[in-house]
């Protein structure tokens, strides 16, 4: 049986799912190019339009190449979204970690998802050997992930933006290796000296000083994105491998990936949408945090120490839609109290 590997596809193959995703990448670029927030139809119309975009490639391959290719596609795509929840909810505490502001999220996701993309086709490209690394990892991550849990529910909800960074565990850490603006600075990642030293002359900026000697500065929004894309790399472990059993073909295998990838910033956009909504629903999402934590903990040790206690993907699924549903219906029963407005 002829194999779709990276390497031997056909110029037709491999010029659809090139052209198809970058296209796509293109509009959704294109639409999302002013820093607004997104809203809940908005992020449903885009999911919707992703899901068209993945079964549409899934199309050309049954043409093409046959019901099976198409099938492992499918199949390889439905794994990849399904272990990614997980990670929906990671990105929603690091945004709460960071106090990221509502209208430069989807920048952060963007271009974490960009990273993730390149990534992904390392991983893929080279097997499950990097993967080896695996478990020690998983278990400081899922540590990690209940700590935020637990800084999560400590703020009560406090969304507010924050304004100095100097204290942030993140920039403590960054600053010894790379020059760090304390402040967010619009939605730049990265600032030149020169700004800032005309900046220091600000009453607001007094006492402030510029530790380190480049030339240019990094702000808390590069920060977010290099701890975004590291939680992506690490729930990788995972799911590449998830998907790899599925199929060996890398085509396919990057395919599925790289489009349930490219859909799971506009799926986050739905949550965090609803979120806002449902006034119960964090205390969903803090909850799902301490169960992924125990997931990565317990799928991690049982690499090391092999005592067969794991939580399979279908039983995760099951338990974050129940966690779901019961924000969902708590905040039906219970709304809570409207904020009155700030003069």
């Amino acid at each position: 049986m002829w194999k779709l590997r990276i390497s031997d596809s056909p110029p037709l193959t491999m010029a659809v799912f090139v052209g198809l995703a970058l296209s796509a990448m293109l509009i959704d670029m294109l639409t999302h190019r002013g820093n607004k927030p997104v809203t809940l139809l908005n992020a449903s119309v885009w999911s919707v339009f992703w899901i068209v975009i993945s079964l549409g490639f899934a199309g050309f391959l049954y043409v093409e190449h046959g019901p099976t290719i198409a099938t492992l596609f499918v199949t390889g795509y439905a794994l990849e979204k399904v272990l990614s929840v997980d990670n929906l909810f990671v990105f929603m505490a690091i945004f709460a970690w960071f106090k990221i502001p509502n209208v430069l999220r989807h920048r952060v996701l963007y271009w974490g998802i960009m990273g993730a993309i390149v990534f992904r086709l390392i991983f893929v490209a080279i097997g499950t050997g990097l993967l080896a690394f695996g478990p020690w990892v998983e278990v400081v991550f899922a540590l990690v992930v209940a700590w935020t849990a637990v800084m999560m529910l400590r703020a009560g909800g406090d969304n507010e933006e924050e304004v100095d960074y100097s204290q942030h565990m993140a920039y403590r850490f960054a600053k010894k290796l790379f020059p760090v603006w304390p402040k967010l600075h619009g939605d730049r990642f990265f600032v030149r000296r020169t700004e800032l030293e005309t900046e220091l002359k600000n009453p607001e900026n007094k006492g402030m000083t510029l530790v380190g000697k480049g030339a240019l500065f990094a702000t808390p929004l590069f920060l977010c994105v290099v701890v975004t894309e590291i939680s992506d790399v690490l729930f990788a472990f995972d799911s590449v491998p998830a998907v790899i059993a599925v199929s060996r073909e890398p085509l396919i295998v990057y395919s599925a990936m790289l489009f349930a990838i490219l859909g799971l910033r506009t799926m986050y956009f739905v949550l965090e949408a609803l979120k806002r909504y449902l006034v119960h629903l964090e205390k969903s999402v803090i909850a799902l945090l301490f169960f992924i934590a125990a997931k990565l903990g317990l799928n991690a040790t049982n690499h090391l120490f092999h005592h067969g206690y794991t939580i399979d993907p279908n039983t995760s699924l099951m338990i974050v839609m129940v966690v779901l549903a019961i924000g969902v219906v708590a905040s039906l029963m219970f709304p809570g109290k409207e904020e009155p407005e700030k003069a």
